[in-house]
Order: C-alpha cells, then structure tokens, then sequence
C-alpha cells in the first residue's frame, strides 16, 4: 500500500465537495486538504464542517486556473495519492448566457490539475462530472455506455470535453488511473441540518428555489414549462441526496486505489434510478414540511432537458454503492437546512 495518505478536494467549501469531505473525515483514515478560491461559496463552509466532524481542514485559497498558485500547493503537499476534481462553474442557464465564463474556468482548471498529476506523479483521479453529458435522449433509463447526445448547454459541453480529456490522458499516460462520476441531480443537505447548498450567487437548481422560496427569500418559483412529453408536463430529473453521492465518492476512490478497475479509465451514473418530475418534487416539499409553495407555470427554459434518469446497475455491481435517502428525506433535510441558515442570518 502507497505510504501516501493525502486526498486533495479541489472546490472543498462547496456543495458536494464539503459534503464528500464529511464523509472522508468520518468514515475513512484519509487526510483531506482542500483549495477552493470562494467564487462560489463561503469558508464559513470549514466551520460547519468542524463541528460536524470536530477535524479542521486546511483550505488553500487558490484560483486553480493560476498554475503557478495551484503547483505550489503540489510542491507544499507531498502526500497527495488521490484528486476529487469538484471545482468548476455549475449553472446550465449562466453557461448559455455567458459561455466564456465556463469554457475558461472549467477546461482550464481541468488542464492545470492534471498537468501537476503528471509532474507529482498522482495517479489517482477522481472526475465530477454530470447527466448533463448526455444531452436530449430519448433512451432512458441511462446507461453509462449510452452514446452522448448533443449538449444542451455550454456547461454540459465542459464537462463532455473534460471526460474526453481525462480519457485520453489516462490512456497516454498510463500513471494515471481516473473515473467520471456522472451525477444525476444533487439535492438535500447533511442530515444534522448544520451544512448544505449555500451558493453565493442566486441558485438555479429547482430544491434551493423552492427552499429560499418557502422561506420567502424568492417572491414566487418558476415551473419552466409544463407542455413537455412528461407524464405531468413538467421536466423529470433523477433526484440523488448529497451525502449518497458523497459516500459515492468513498466508494470510488477505494475502487482506483485498490486497483480494482479494469482499464485507465472508468465511467459510473450516479442517481437512484427514478425520475422524479419537477411538480412532483414540489408535492413531496409541501407534504413533508407543511409548507405551500407560491409558483407560477412559466417558459420553457432555454438549456434544459426534457427527462433523464439513471441505470444503477454498474456503479452498484462495482462500486458496491447504493443510494438510501427518499426523496421526502431529500426534502425534509434542505427545509432543516435552510431553517438553520435563517436562524444563523437573523
């Protein structure tokens, strides 16, 4: 076994990378570092996580698309064995209004991160990518060798590239061993209520919206289009709790370093398998919280795709994953966040 211990979490204070460092903290004997440059997030993010967890991580505060900044920490940091790449610009209807944003930030920032796996000799890469790769298919559910349709957004493009690109390093330079994981639609918060999404800039993704909207922050939600071929007119997404795709992670990285994959590069969906229509999403807030929600049927919503839910069956077989939390549980656990959040702010 590699003495090295170190696991390198680029985009730590977000989303999914906070909730993934929660779970390496407290499931694992993994040492977790973190650089994120806050364009997107908060570092009141490593308090919450140090009171969950009662382990500091050492944030560095650093713009991975400056290679300079990024390869100091790789000289700093000589134990590194595995990368979670999580950082990278996220919004569909941002990525088509301002398409340069993205390119910039998420090709670059992918390049520069592998450009130090080959000079440090870390071999054990761990992608976030997305459903969004598949574009507007009409074969579901997904499977991971479903041929990729045409990208419905700049940000869905990005991350296409970025698993292209990865593939092709891994197959060039054969010390490095990577997997993309795929994730459907990540929603809900840690189940302590102390963490959650907390994006700096106004979210697009439908469970943040209907939160901050319940809570009166947003005056009224938008449903963007009912008139889709949907079984209620409304988009259907495959719904996944944060902490499954978190411990998703732990899984995968046990996978690459323990060798278990068959070639370089490995592909896994990670969703729970049903879809779950945005008016239905709505419903199960409203049931489990007691809250009703002020919404009105809008536009369609120029990036969007119609329906996309995941096939499990590979990342259950390999990875030994499967997700547990409901949906209701999804819900219940982003309004015990976004209280928390209210009473924090008040």
């Amino acid at each position: 076994m590699d003495s090295k211990n170190t696991i390198l979490i680029t985009g730590g204070a977000g989303y999914i990378g906070s909730h993934t460092i929660i779970e390496l903290l407290e499931n694992t004997n993994f040492n977790v570092i973190s650089v994120d440059n806050y364009s997107n997030s908060s570092a009141k993010t490593f308090k919450r996580i140090e009171k969950i967890t009662g382990k500091k991580v050492h944030n560095y505060e650093v713009d991975i698309c400056n290679k300079t900044e990024l390869t100091k920490i790789f000289e700093i940091e000589k134990d590194i064995i595995g990368i979670i790449h999580f950082a990278a610009f996220k919004s569909v209807p941002e990525s088509v209004i301002n398409p340069h944003k993205y390119y910039f930030n998420n090709i670059n920032s992918l390049l520069n991160i592998l450009e130090c796996c080959l000079k440090f000799n870390v071999e054990n890469f761990i992608f976030s990518s997305s459903c969004s790769v598949y574009g507007n298919i009409s074969q579901l559910p997904v499977k991971e060798d479903t041929p990729l349709g045409k990208s419905e957004s700049p940000y869905g493009y990005t991350k296409q590239v970025g698993e292209t690109i990865i593939k092709d390093y891994s197959k060039a330079y054969s010390n490095i061993q990577s997997i993309a994981l795929r994730y459907f639609n990540p929603v809900g918060a840690h189940v302590s209520g102390l963490i959650g999404e907390d994006p700096i800039n106004m979210p697009t993704s439908l469970v943040p919206v209907i939160t901050l909207t319940a809570i009166g922050k947003i005056k009224q939600m938008v449903v963007h289009g009912t008139d889709y071929a949907t079984r209620d007119g409304s988009c259907i997404r495959d719904y996944i709790h944060v902490t499954d795709i978190a411990i998703a992670h732990i899984k995968a990285l046990e996978y690459i370093i323990n060798k278990k994959q068959k070639s370089n590069f490995s592909i896994f969906n990670l969703g729970t398998g049903t879809g779950v229509s945005v008016l239905e999403a709505i419903k199960s807030f409203e049931n489990v919280t007691n809250q009703k929600l002020n919404y009105v049927i809008g536009p369609k919503r120029e990036g969007d795709v119609e329906a996309i839910y995941s096939d499990t069956q590979l990342s259950e077989k390999e990875l030994g994953w499967k997700t547990k939390f409901s949906l209701d549980e999804m819900m219940e656990t982003a309004w015990k966040w976004q209280l928390q959040q209210s009473k924090e702010n008040n």
